[in-house]
C-alpha cells in the first residue's frame, strides 16, 4: 500500500468512478463509510477473503472514491464525499438513496465494538 495513489479532484472520472461503484461489495462499503468516518480497514466485515476486501478497497483509492492512510501496519480508509460531490454533484446521494432502497451492499458491516479511528498526526 506504500506510495499509494490518490486522484486529485479535479482527475476524478466519471467513468472509472462509475466502474468501481459497479460492484455490490463496493456499494456496500461505501454505504458503511458514508457516515465519514475513518475505519480501519480490520474493522470492515464482508463475505469475502481478506485479499478480495483488499482488492475492492484498492479499486475503490484508485477511481478516487475512498482515501487510504496507512500508520505503521495498518491501514486506515474515508469515503472522499466533498471530493465526489465537488466532481459530481449528486452522485453520492443518489447512490447511497438507491443503494438503501434495494438492500444493495447490505452485507458488509464493522466488527463488533469497532470505533472510529485515532485521528491522523
Amino acid at each position: 500500500m506504500r506510495n499509494a495513489h490518490h486522484p486529485a479532484t479535479e482527475e476524478l472520472s466519471l467513468p472509472d468512478v462509475m466502474a468501481a461503484l459497479s460492484d455490490p461489495l463496493r456499494i456496500g462499503l461505501v454505504r458503511l463509510l458514508a457516515d465519514g468516518a475513518e475505519r480501519g480497514w480490520g474493522e470492515l466485515r464482508a463475505p469475502v477473503a481478506k485479499s478480495t476486501l483488499s482488492h475492492h478497497l484498492r479499486v475503490l483509492r484508485d477511481a478516487g472514491v475512498t482515501r487510504t492512510r496507512q500508520e505503521g501496519t495498518r491501514c486506515f480508509v474515508t469515503l472522499r464525499r466533498q471530493d465526489l460531490d465537488e466532481r459530481f454533484p449528486g452522485l453520492v446521494g443518489a447512490l447511497l438513496g438507491a443503494a438503501d432502497a434495494e438492500g444493495v451492499g447490505g452485507d458488509i458491516h464493522l466488527a463488533p465494538g469497532a470505533a472510529p479511528a485515532p485521528a491522523p498526526r
